[in-house]
């Protein structure tokens, strides 16, 4: 058993040191509830992680018909038996007294307590007025990432083929939506190209604001023990904060925010310049170098110095170690995700690989990182702006596939225009076109930019707003009917991790009260809506989870993400398996591209490409004249300076993340004792150079404005570059005294109070760390209060 103390104050717990090449050693890690012993719980039930997106495989301990504890799977190709802080604590959220249990409905400007049928409905009465008088383009949809597969999958068919809306995206938008489009952008196609494994083998880890120590806390495990082993591997680290990533690595870059892309283009040109390149990869698999060699060739290190505000040295060196490896994995997230020109910036990692040849290889591997456990199968499935299976919706022979899948006409899926992303669905719910949004499992209260402006939108008397969630979330307060949905442990059903692993997640305990799985929920919907095909036999055939997968793997096959040769037996013998699993390969596949490029022709791939500028789509046309042979696109991408900038009125840049024991808006981990002591609330982040540049102190109250809104919060004084402020987004107001955002503005705690509605063009994943920024005092610190510190932030 862990103790429970070591576990919050390190996360990573001991080390079992491996070199290169070699098993990583199993270590099992569990936690039971005080007072049960391990030969006291009557089942062990097979799952994976919910509160992040590393995907690590658990067994769920039920006694008496209650989760009583987790243990770690050892047999398992992810974990090897280890669990992180959030797995081992974060099942205690299902207990929480104020679970909701019964569907509620607005009366008088009051949500009250109500049954299904009356909640149902008037979703669907809404449903058919509107599409009566407006048609589908009046409601739309906005789904979270940790719902199970068959959910997804569900969802898309009914908005799709049911509803026929193309108003349909997930919160993923905010963490994944340009690792996808930078895998598009690259390979025609989303997918991982590498694996977990590649650590075993590695010589270079090179992590793109991806603080992997606090977001990934297992996966870092594995680096640790790699760290700790024979032949270690080197690290790059590119973060503004020094966070334990930073503190291990051979080489960090703390880039000025909104710069990445000038540091990576330095990074190519020095790679280029000194010839650190593999011709023949390049010339067999490739597109596009010139043009990216000529487009780097002014950007050497002491023009990205300027720019970035690093040393030229330190990016030299980085190039050095990048260049110079044998092994080579990169991983990325919300640090390059979310900042300025990131799909353009994620792709010239992606490009670091193809000139170094480093793919489709033990240790050679790119992992466009995840930020949510379920992230990946929103992808496949089309819950997130994309058509469902990998199919590009300007090919109309992918659409006419689909809609063989789905026994419907073309026509009927809509794909005259791309898939409408989740902040213009925002933006058509704040100009009145969209006139129901049903929102599943997501804050975006909270979570979206610009709060007072989605607040706003929310509480539109003419937009009618369904939540779907465990708890009376800041959005649901906002909303029209409010579905209780049962969660993790409550239902069956399949996540699909970042790197492609496949577990299956089984019901150990009956959900509360009235609540019931999300599958059931849109299930209901179809039926009542009565959706049909062309032949008059219900739309949605499938009955339950299994079912439900079943028609899944008919609309997966052939496509990328086949899961043809996988089925609930199979996911049951005890450890996940990487897809595409398929006739061919039914033990999965733990590397894309080991034979060349697979999936960028122009009849197969998903996408034809965007201008990673302007993010205009391409033709298929231009597609199919810039790349005819199907292979990997080498893209240049320009720098440009950030939308917002700096000001004497704003001197500082806002940043936001996650910290260790929190996820999203603390909906679940706010209610579970031993995280929420270790981060009850929000704080600031300044170097210490710009904490006493303005005569400021730890535990200062102090105020983070910008020119949308501000945060209250305590300082903390890190080793931040300067002219950076980080905040952590997880905080809103369901635990506030009152249980909602105060009256006074200036008292905000949630992050995105002040962030901008800005986004990028390609991926139109909004910006969360490009804002204008000052801090000023509100009070000094309470001498006598006890200073509660941190593991470290993270970027992403």
């Amino acid at each position: 058993m862990v103790d429970e103390a070591d576990r919050i104050k390190n996360p990573w717990g001991a080390r079992t040191p491996y070199g290169p090449g070699a098993p990583w050693p199993t270590r099992t890690d569990a936690h039971l509830a005080p007072g049960v012993a391990e030969d006291e719980v009557e089942r062990w039930v097979p799952s994976a992680s919910l509160l992040h997106s590393n995907g690590d495989a658990m067994d769920i301990a039920v006694r008496q018909g209650r989760i009583v504890g987790v243990r770690g799977r050892a047999t398992d190709r992810v974990n090897r038996g280890r669990l992180g802080p959030k797995d081992l604590y974060g099942w205690q959220a299902n207990a929480s007294p104020d679970r909701l249990t019964r569907p509620l409905v607005r009366e008088g400007g009051r949500l009250v307590e109500s049954d299904w049928d009356t909640a149902m409905g008037r979703i669907v009465a809404r449903s058919k007025d509107l599409l009566e008088r407006h048609g589908p383009g009046s409601i739309g949809f906005y789904t979270t990432g940790q719902l199970f597969l068959e959910e997804y999958y569900t969802l898309a068919v009914l908005a799709r083929a049911g509803i026929g809306t193309n108003h349909l995206d997930g919160n993923t938008r905010l963490c994944t939506a340009t690792a996808a489009e930078a895998l598009k952008q690259t390979f025609g196609c989303d997918g991982q190209p590498g694996s977990y494994e590649d650590i075993d083998h590695a010589d270079v880890l090179a992590l793109f604001g991806h603080n992997m120590a606090e977001t990934q806390t297992v996966l870092w495990t594995r680096v640790l023990d790699r760290l700790a082993g024979a032949e270690p591997p080197r690290l790059v680290c590119v973060d503004p904060r020094h966070t334990p990533v930073a503190r291990q690595a051979a080489v960090h870059l703390a880039p000025r925010a909104g710069t990445n892309l000038a540091l990576l283009n330095a990074l190519l040109h020095e790679i280029i310049r000194t010839d650190r390149i593999d011709r023949d990869y390049l010339d067999a698999h490739t597109v596009g170098f010139a043009e990216l060699a000529a487009g780097v060739e002014r950007c050497t290190p002491q023009w990205a110095a300027r720019i970035c505000d690093v040393p030229a040295a330190s990016i030299e060196r980085a190039a050095e170690i990048i260049g110079g490896a044998e092994r080579l994995l990169s991983t990325v997230l919300q640090g390059v995700y979310q900042s300025h020109q990131a799909t353009a910036a994620a792709v010239q990692v992606n490009n670091l690989h193809l000139v170094r040849g480093m793919l489709g290889r033990p240790g050679c591997g790119v992992l466009q990182m995840n930020g949510q456990p379920s992230a990946q199968n929103t992808r496949e499935c089309g819950a997130d702006g994309d058509l469902p299976g990998f199919r590009n919706w300007q090919n109309d022979q992918h659409v006419a596939d689909l809609a063989r899948v789905w026994n419907v006409t073309p026509e009927r899926i809509p794909h005259y225009a791309p898939p409408t992303h989740a902040m213009q669905i925002f933006r058509y719910a704040e100009q009145g076109s969209i006139g129901m949004l049903w929102i599943t499992g997501t804050n975006p209260a909270v979570s979206l930019p610009e709060l007072s402006r989605i607040r706003s939108v929310l509480a539109k008397e003419e937009l009618f707003v369904v939540a779907q969630d465990l708890f009376a979330t800041e959005t649901a307060q906002l909303a029209d009917v409010v579905l209780p949905a049962a969660t993790w442990g409550e239902k069956t059903g399949v996540l699909t991790n970042a790197d492609r692993t496949v577990h299956l997640s089984e019901k150990a305990v009956e959900p509360p009260g009235e609540a019931r799985p999300d599958l059931d929920i849109f299930l209901d919907y179809a039926a009542r809506m009565d959706f049909r095909d062309k032949d008059g036999d219900p739309l949605i055939a499938w009955h339950d989870p299994e079912s439900a997968f079943r028609a899944w793997q008919r609309c997966s096959a052939g496509r990328p993400c086949d899961y043809t040769g996988l089925s609930y037996d199979r996911l049951r013998e005890g450890s996940g398996i990487q897809w595409p699993c398929t006739e061919r390969a039914p033990d999965g596949t733990a590397r894309l591209y080991t034979d060349g490029i697979t999936w960028a022709d122009p009849d197969t791939c998903e996408s034809y490409g965007k201008d990673l500028v302007t993010g205009a789509s391409a033709e298929e046309a231009e597609y199919r004249s810039l790349n005819p042979h199907g292979r990997a696109v080498v893209r240049a991408a320009e720098y440009l300076p950030p939308h917002e900038d700096t000001s004497p009125d704003f001197p500082l840049q806002l940043i936001t993340g996650r910290t260790v024991h929190h996820f999203h808006t603390r909906t679940k981990t706010g209610r579970v004792p031993e995280l929420n002591a270790a981060a009850p609330d929000v704080w600031a982040e300044l170097s210490p150079n710009e904490a006493a540049h303005q005569g400021l102190s730890d535990g200062d109250l102090v105020q983070v404005g910008t020119p949308r809104g501000a945060v209250r919060a305590r300082l903390r004084t890190t080793g931040i570059r300067d002219g950076i402020v980080f905040l952590p987004f997880h905080y809103g107001y369901w635990d506030t005294p009152a249980g909602h955002r105060p009256p006074d503005h200036s008292a905000g705690r949630a992050a995105n109070e002040g962030t901008v509605t800005d986004w990028d063009p390609v991926s139109k994943q909004p910006l969360f760390k490009t804002a204008a920024a000052r801090v000023t005092l509100v009070a000094r610190r309470d001498t006598g209060a006890r200073s509660t510190s941190a593991t470290a932030g993270s970027r992403t």
